[in-house]
């Protein structure tokens, strides 16, 4: 079989490589779907109970809906907001099923080459097809060849842990059994239990963390006892929420504006300045989170860990990528994307070129080609496979016409500004960190700040 006639292999069958699948098809080429779960959108059905902030308007793509019409499929309210599950069972699953074949469930891809060339070899590399090993459901291995391969496997089996350093904190592995690096669902009468009148750590400032303090706030109107500690590397500004009623996605400034509320109202102590080193227990059991200036907070029956995720890159150490050194994001697109230098505003259109690596022909896409950039949306993914899909099937025209318009997060900065204090004072955005302290944010009580910052209205996120 001549490399032509080989398929382009996706890895993933989730929103993005769902979508590159459907291009590719479009386009005449024959996709090779694998994920590694038991159904489409694996990842996605991880957090079905969580509602997103885009709407359904925001979250199919053009080419799919396409392939999904003859079915008799009809799109959602565009200007209503599903749940994860929502989008799973009304879209992607119904895209999977469309696609046929095309999709293997579980397939674990445990490696990519280059077949006979190992990552040092130059010699007539390029002319040689990709070859993946990936282990089946029963534990078999199979051995698959590819003329390209499009990378969707996403962050979400690889969550960051609860250590400042990057690193998992001392004991924290010990404390698996009290600590979930996931949005818990406290609509299962299950995992409600486990929080209800019960004192829980969540660690992390994005919109995840905003997702556990909003909810563990609803259990404590109805069950006594219930209360979060909300433990931030920096300090609280007014722009610590997120962009509120500025936020061009809507939801998304409503879901910082719930988590406000939640600690306005006593639901939540901040502890800010706080960088978890190790994890201890009690003599009770319950967990003491020790910090890197030595103290130890007061014991906490549970820990919500959402610092974030961080791509699985693991079974592409024969490949020869192009990353860059603080994201593990394309060299190209890191720039882009940086938190330490992004500002608000939209992400610079970017397609192939951005996509692209030294391994001619590979590509990463969707949340795994923002490395550990966060803020991830469907659209950007969409947009990134339809360059990606043009340029393998030799329409360069089309791939270099790159489109793409984001929502406004309404506010600037990223995560890597909020640890530099001198950030904040060179723009005034008040941003640095003050010293560790507790704090209890109640109603009408001011924003906590360190000494000679002004509350920032913005300049932070």
């Amino acid at each position: 079989m001549s490399e032509q006639q080989l398929p382009v292999v996706v890895i993933g069958a989730g929103p993005v490589g769902l979508a590159a699948a459907a291009h590719l098809v479009a386009r005449g080429i024959e996709p090779l779907v694998l994920e590694a779960g038991p159904a489409a959108a694996s990842a996605v059905r991880g957090w079905s109970h969580v509602r997103l902030f885009s709407t359904w308007g925001e979250l199919t793509d053009p080419v799919a809906e396409k392939l999904l019409a003859p079915t008799g499929w009809s799109k959602p309210d565009a200007a209503t907001y599903p749940s994860g599950g929502d989008w799973a069972e009304h879209y992607l699953q119904p895209l999977a099923d469309v696609l046929g074949d095309r999709v293997r469930y579980g397939a674990t891809v445990a490696g990519v080459s280059r077949t006979g060339r190992d990552r040092i070899v130059d010699a007539d590399r390029e002319g040689q097809p990709f070859v993946l090993h990936l282990t089946t459901a029963v534990g078999g291995e199979e051995r698959l060849f590819a003329r390209a391969v499009i990378d969707a496997s996403g962050t979400w089996t690889t969550p960051s842990p609860a250590g400042a350093s990057g690193l998992p904190a001392l004991g924290e592995k010990a404390a698996a059994d009290r600590i979930t690096y996931r949005v818990p669902d406290l609509k299962d009468p299950a995992v409600r239990a486990r929080y209800a009148s019960k004192r829980t750590a969540v660690i992390g400032s994005g919109a995840s963390a905003f997702t556990a303090l909003a909810a563990l706030a609803d259990v404590a109107q109805e069950e006594p006892g219930t209360h979060a500690l909300w433990i931030l590397r920096r300090g609280i500004s007014g722009s610590t929420f997120g962009g509120g009623e500025a936020d061009q996605l809507p939801a998304r400034g409503a879901l910082g504006l719930a988590a406000k509320a939640a600690v306005d109202n006593g639901y939540a102590d901040a502890v800010t300045g706080f960088r978890t080193e190790a994890i201890e227990r009690d003599g009770d059991g319950r967990l003491v989170l020790v910090g890197e200036d030595g103290r130890r907070l007061d014991p906490v029956d549970e820990v919500i860990v959402l610092t974030g995720l961080r791509p699985d890159l693991s079974f592409l150490s024969e490949i020869r990528l192009g990353l860059d050194e603080r994201l593990q994001a394309p060299t190209e697109l890191a720039p882009l994307i940086d938190p330490n230098q992004h500002s608000c505003g939209t992400v610079y259109p970017h397609g192939h070129k951005e996509l692209s690596h030294p391994e001619q022909g590979m590509y990463l896409v969707g949340m795994k080609s923002y490395g550990r950039a966060p803020t991830f949306l469907a659209m950007t993914g969409y947009e990134q496979v339809r360059s990606v899909t043009a340029a393998i099937a030799g329409d360069l025209k089309a791939a270099d016409r790159v489109e793409l318009a984001l929502p406004e997060t309404g506010v600037c900065g990223g995560a890597g500004l909020f640890d530099d204090p001198a950030a904040g004072q060179a723009d005034g955005g008040g941003c640095c960190a003050p010293a560790p302290q507790l704090v209890q944010i109640g109603v009408g009580a001011p924003i906590t700040v360190a000494a000679g910052e002004e509350p920032s209205s913005g300049g932070c996120r």
